[in-house]
């Protein structure tokens, strides 16, 4: 009988984590909640790596390696068009599922 066991140590590359953002500034966690939502209303699925406890300490947003390539476009057109278009896309977005 063959082992089926996986191999945890090397996880299949779909699963790898690519930062997408990160920030050590004051407005670092707000900035990123932005940046989070505006992805996963766009169906990126993000994890939010950040010490609530300790909010003087960096805050990352991670994706899956397939969609950091969108990830990260969207991240440079939002901050480019400012925190108005941010909330715009944002309702798209929610309007769109």
């Amino acid at each position: 009988m063959e082992d089926e066991t996986q191999d945890t140590a090397n996880p299949p590359s779909e699963l790898e984590l690519v930062t997408v953002f990160a920030s050590d500034a004051i407005t670092a966690e707000m900035e990123a909640m932005e940046i989070q939502a505006i992805l996963e209303a766009n169906g990126i699925p993000v994890v939010n790596v950040a010490a609530s406890v300790i909010p003087s300490l960096p805050v990352e947003l991670r994706v899956a390696k397939e969609h950091a390539e969108q990830a990260l476009a969207w991240i440079a057109e939002a901050q480019a068009a400012g925190p108005a278009a941010a909330e715009q896309a944002e309702l798209e977005g929610e309007q769109q599922a």
